[in-house]
């Protein structure tokens, strides 16, 4: 499979884990950033866009540890360490209880240092961010489909927050990972913090062992699935899941980890790719007829374009597919990037933040509600007034 080769800085906000020229980081080379000052800077706490749904959200926080595996960056470690947000619909529109925090302090702090911007009140403000949940607050009666999320590579997962909100107030539990020593700064019990081992591993080996990225992520799916859905769940909501309707997006690697993990578990219904480059093979059946959506980044995602990864993946793909790219957005828009870097007056990418929210919501909802609902999406059928930056491919 062939990679991209133009140089690229993707990495936590654009610039925080510098990346090789490499396809797993699809956005162009990192604008300069310039640090402001604290009087530059807004002094209220940043806020993610509201979700759309109808349901209020809850939230929820695990740390699983898989010990049947080693840990392929820290092979001392103790088995393969994850945290987990659950976000899901509440059964109260306006959710009472204590607001569920954005990150913790040591994680907001390592993501900001990225694109220097380090004064402890920027930090308190994107650490207290208002997401819109509240911290396990009674679900909302009946059973759920389940939606895992996988971060792109150095990046924590709460930066796909503002999307997986959305979702829960749409009806779906949301799964979102932190693969262990695979981003910015994760905290965990004991007052650890596990920072990205993994980014040095991949820049001296110039990403020839993506696929090792992407294999140990698919791993950490499985495992989780499991301890989601099976007979002694460890998250004390697990009986709001449908475990019969189960899927996964991500941005990036983690996008291209929802393919792979689809490729080795079955219960895995439908996927989405959030503009990353594919690092495996899928096997002579593709996904079966599984559904998969496509959705990156016009300028390198289009058609025998720069990443050819896309027309390979796309060709072997069976089941019902999609091909989308979104004119303007670059890399990291399929995350909260635009709104975080929009917060501290840092430059992004030409498609406004808000605009990069709604699209991003709004095709990943539709994709899910359609494969995994059975509610038919005429948004998926081509193009829509409502979006026109968005652009449909049926090579």
């Amino acid at each position: 499979m062939n990679k991209l080769t133009r140089a690229a800085a993707a990495a936590l906000l654009a610039c925080a884990v510098a990346l090789p020229a490499t396809a797993t980081a699809t956005a162009a080379p990192a604008s300069p950033r310039t640090a402001t000052t604290t009087s530059d800077r807004p002094a209220e706490r940043m806020r993610l866009p509201a979700p759309t749904g109808p349901y209020g959200v809850g939230s929820s926080v695990l740390h699983l540890v898989d010990h049947s595996r080693t840990d392929p960056w820290v092979p001392e470690a103790d088995g393969r360490e994850l945290m987990v947000t659950l976000h899901y619909p509440a059964s109260a529109r306006h959710t009472p209880g204590r607001p569920a925090p954005y990150a913790t302090q040591e994680e907001a702090r390592l993501l900001l240092e990225g694109v220097q911007v380090e004064d402890p009140a920027s930090v308190r403000q994107v650490a207290r961010a208002r997401t819109h949940s509240a911290v396990d607050a009674r679900p909302a009666p009946g059973r759920h489909p389940l939606v895992v999320l996988s971060p792109g590579f150095g990046m924590p997962r709460f930066t796909l927050t503002s999307l997986a909100v959305d979702l829960a107030s749409r009806g779906y539990v949301v799964a979102s990972l932190d693969h262990a020593y695979e981003s910015s700064g994760t905290s965990v019990p004991g007052g650890r913090t596990l920072t990205c081992v993994a980014c040095t591993v991949m820049e001296e080996n110039d990403w020839t062992k993506g696929h090792l990225v992407t294999g140990a992520r698919a791993a950490d799916t499985r495992f989780v699935l499991d301890r989601l859905t099976g007979p002694r769940p460890a998250w004390r909501y697990a009986s709001s899941i449908d475990r019969t309707r189960i899927g996964m997006a991500g941005h990036s690697v983690g996008g291209a980890s929802a393919v792979s993990a689809m490729a080795t578990d079955r219960r895995i219904d439908a996927g989405v790719n959030m503009d990353g480059t594919f690092w495996d093979t899928l096997p002579a059946d593709g996904l079966g007829r599984r559904p998969f959506l496509l959705l990156g980044t016009d300028e390198f995602h289009r058609p025998g374009g720069e990443d050819t990864s896309w027309d390979t993946t796309w060709a072997a793909l069976s089941g019902e597919k999609h091909w989308l790219t979104v004119d303007g957005a670059d890399h990291l828009g399929f995350s909260d990037a635009p709104v975080l870097l929009g917060h501290f007056g840092l430059p992004g990418g030409d498609l406004p933040a808000d605009r990069a929210v709604t699209v991003t919501r709004a095709y990943v909802a539709a994709f899910f509600d359609e494969h995994l609902r059975g509610r038919d999406q005429p948004l998926l059928d081509g193009p829509d007034p409502a979006h026109p930056e968005v652009r449909f491919h049926r090579p």
